[in-house]
């Protein structure tokens, strides 16, 4: 068996306030060593039944016709279905593209999706929404408690970015399908997603127990497979949602949190099995990847932590704050989605030329 990634599991349930400047910094050194920490899954904050009743549907999303999903392709809004080997997470390494089929959900109002969905799932968007609601809101407490952990003046700093009523943002759930090698052409060689980075301000992963496949790359740039139950919570009501940063939130701290390379592969000998895990069949997985308002200007953090922070190699070098362009959270984005998304965009250029 491989060398399991080594990543804390932090419990953010407690609403005593004496726990959570504890929890904060706990949050905040893990967030700064490791970029990925495990949420104990209690049902507090999100119901198991919304999370199960969310991977249902996800299944039968999948198994919807072909025809049906192709009428919600995605666009370039970042909503909708993604075939196989459509996106290409690593496109200087790989030869293909991803092993996997994804359906991205945006924004939803009044309980409605504003965007094409499958017929198969249209009667449960009231559903889908109220689940993307639930993992919105730990995201505002998660953002809450590195504000608190950081220092930052005020705490809110973070959290405010992301409120809703501030504005529309490129916040995403994300519904994932990975097929099991057997029933692909794939090789040993190739991957179900690239090795990246997340996006955003961070990530939230749902994962089913006995699916194999993710790996983190360690700071010994060794892979790591990271466990869906690891030591302490094989007797929990579910597995832990694996909270990890993204490349924004990694930028607006000026790399003080880390934003952590992650792939998922194709389990084999010396790659991605753990114990009690397996190889064989389909994986699925939930992703809530939470971004601030677009407009919001990436300004340095109010928290002299962040502020006097410098990368290593940079040592006695300016702060990157007082040279680098500050750029908005969609601007942010967008350089992302078109290194990720080749032919959506190139398409889009060719006509323009």
């Amino acid at each position: 068996m491989a060398k399991v990634a080594r990543i804390p599991v932090i419990d953010i349930s407690s609403d005593n306030e004496q726990d959570q400047q504890q929890i904060a910094k706990e949050l905040v050194e893990a967030a700064i060593e490791h970029g990925f920490i495990y949420i104990k899954n209690t049902g507090k904050d999100i119901p198991i039944e919304a999370v199960e009743g969310a991977f249902s549907l996800s299944k039968q999303l999948f198994d919807s016709p072909l025809e049906e999903k192709q009428k919600c392709s995605i666009q370039q809004n970042n909503r909708g279905w993604s075939a196989m080997q459509y996106e290409t997470l690593d496109p200087k390494n790989q030869r293909v593209g991803d092993y996997k089929e994804a359906f991205n959900f945006g924004e939803f109002i009044d309980g409605k999706a504003q965007q094409p969905i499958p017929a198969s799932i249209s009667q449960h968007e009231s559903q889908i929404s109220a689940f993307r609601d639930l993992c919105h809101d730990v995201c505002l407490k998660i953002n809450t408690l590195l504000g608190i952990g950081l220092e930052v003046n005020p705490p809110s700093f973070f959290t405010t970015a992301h409120l809703r009523e501030n504005g529309p943002s490129g916040t995403i759930l994300r519904f994932l399908y990975y097929p099991p090698l057997t029933s692909t052409d794939a090789n040993e060689e190739d991957v179900r997603a690239g090795a990246h980075s997340d996006y955003g301000s961070m990530t939230m992963l749902f994962r089913l127990k006995g699916q194999a496949g993710l790996e983190i790359l360690t700071r010994e740039n060794t892979w790591a497979p990271v466990p869906v139950c690891p030591p302490g919570t094989e007797n929990d009501p579910a597995p832990p949602i694996l909270l990890n940063i993204g490349d924004l939130l990694s930028y607006w701290t000026n790399g003080l949190l880390r934003s952590t390379v992650h792939r998922v592969v194709f389990p084999g000998p010396g790659k991605g099995v753990v114990d009690g895990e397996t190889a064989t069949e389909p994986r699925y997985s939930i992703a809530f990847f939470c971004h601030p308002v677009s407009s919001t200007p990436l300004l340095p953090v109010p928290s002299e932590r962040v502020r006097s922070f410098v990368p290593k190699g940079q040592e006695g070098t300016v702060n990157p704050y007082a040279e680098r362009k500050v750029m908005t959270a969609d601007e942010h984005l967008q350089m992302r989605l078109r290194a990720s998304y080749l032919s959506l965009y190139n398409d889009d250029d060719t006509e323009k030329n």
